[in-house]
């Protein structure tokens, strides 16, 4: 029998797709992603289930939607009766580690004031990495661009080395867990499953910017603009280099772990998954930089390399994060279990998807409001419920409130939810949407049209 791969997540944060030149980007951002994807298998349609940090983890951690386990909005607790993604690979065998930001232990479902967003995470609220943790809950509570820290298995308070900026020491942790495996004490003949969950290219909250390492600026001052933030307002104009340079940063990065792989020799037995939790769009849809139906929140990179993934293919299937547990469980030799919404993404890394692969993704939308969204390779739909909060994990009335002909319209400039002439279009996509709602527990809804009308 082959021995099981190691499983190494990348995982950035508020990352655009675009922002990858396997994507697109014409700057020299992501050199060693873009060589990952030349040797691995890239995903160009791939989608958030929920453009919010800590719900797009919590579907990634148990491989379901955000309000099936009370995780719809940031700051609430992942059940410590889920069974996650890292529970079942150490029950396989794997080790499990987590190092970087976790967002899962803030405060109960019932909002009582348990916070761990500055405290250490204890060992309950750690989803089943218990073999090594070094984290955050929310680690942009405890740290900057340059200067912070994180918490070890222990509790004890880790800090970043003076003027190392936070990626770069983030994966000076990395390099040291990968290479300390057996003088730890651990048994590093098991394979090891590692969540490497960084913050970049993520807006520091109490400071309202981007924070890239320094020179960013000057250096992608000449920036191609995306063509669905061009002559539109928000902050994109200054905030974009300083998003650039943390995306060049982490993939400065990934380059020094696939480095760090080959030299130990786990590289040829390790598969490695680069994606982010959503994206951004610098305020241009709404008052802030996600939480919104368009693509600038919810595709994201997505490249797999190693294990099956391999010969540079690129895949034009409909994919989510979602599907992300049942690929490692797979790669990992775990049974997916039917509680996960996903499928396995393996039987697309050889070429074209399955005539039963799902023909559009959809997503949860909170906080800025309560919404729901499918998407088709021509079409994006979105509801909202009129009457309930961004608090509210679900509704029984929504109203249409976009549509865009991706063809015609790739940058979303465009909102045809009131033509006349594509009430057949929203018709059939309103039932997609209910059929995707229904599969998830939810309710049938009932949706109003834009105009008001009964």
């Amino acid at each position: 029998m082959a021995r099981r791969p190691n499983i190494l997540v990348f995982f950035s944060d508020q990352q655009r797709w675009d922002t990858c030149g396997c994507y697109g980007q014409p700057l020299d951002i992501t050199p060693n992603l873009d060589r990952m994807a030349s040797e691995g298998v890239r995903f160009d349609l791939a989608f958030t289930p929920q453009p919010v940090c800590g719900p797009a983890r919590a579907a990634i951690q148990t491989g379901k939607y955000p309000t099936e386990i009370g995780c719809h909005t940031n700051h609430r607790r992942l059940p410590g009766d889920e069974t996650t993604i890292a529970h079942r690979l150490r029950a396989a065998g794997y080790e499990a580690g987590y190092i970087g930001k976790w967002h899962l232990a803030s405060f109960g479902p019932d909002g009582s004031p348990d916070n761990f967003r500055v405290r250490p995470v204890p060992p309950d609220r750690r989803g089943g990495y218990d073999d090594f943790w070094l984290a955050s809950d929310v680690l942009e509570y405890t740290s900057y661009g340059y200067g912070g820290h994180m918490f070890d298995g222990d509790g004890a308070q880790r800090d970043f080395p003076e003027g190392r900026f936070r990626a770069d020491a983030q994966t000076d942790w990395v390099l040291e867990y990968l290479r300390e495996r057996r003088d730890a004490g651990r048994d590093g003949n098991r394979p090891f499953f590692l969540f490497a969950s960084y913050i970049e290219p993520h807006h520091q909250n109490n400071r309202g910017h981007y924070e890239g390492p320094t020179g960013s600026r000057q250096r992608f001052a000449e920036f191609a603009t995306p063509g669905d933030l061009a002559d539109a307002d928000g902050d994109w104009r200054e905030e974009y280099p300083d998003y650039l340079g943390c995306c060049a940063a982490l993939d400065a990065n990934l380059g020094r772990i696939g480095d760090e792989l080959d030299r130990l020799g786990l590289a040829d037995n390790t598969l490695l998954a680069y994606t982010s939790d959503h994206g951004s769009h610098f305020r241009t849809r709404n008052g802030e930089y996600k939480r919104s139906c368009h693509d600038a929140s919810l595709r994201v990179p997505m490249v797999f390399r190693g294990s099956g993934f391999s010969g540079g293919t690129v895949s034009d299937a409909l994919v989510s994060l979602i599907d992300l547990p049942p690929t490692l469980l797979t790669a990992g030799g775990v049974d997916v279990p039917e509680t996960m919404r996903g499928r396995a993404l393996q039987p697309l890394a050889d070429g074209p998807a399955p005539d039963d692969w799902p023909d559009d993704v959809f997503a949860q939308i909170s906080e800025s409001h309560c919404g729901r969204t499918v998407r088709t390779k021509r079409w994006k739909y979105a509801v909202r419920a009129p009457d309930k909060s961004g608090g509210e994990p679900d509704s029984e009335v929504y109203v249409e409130d976009f549509l865009y002909d991706l063809e015609a319209d790739p940058h979303e400039r465009d909102n045809r939810v009131a033509d006349p002439s594509l009430a057949e279009v929203r018709s059939e996509l309103a039932q997609r949407l209910t059929r995707r709602m229904t599969a998830v527990g939810e309710a049938a809804p009932t949706i109003r049209p834009a105009t008001g009308e009964a």
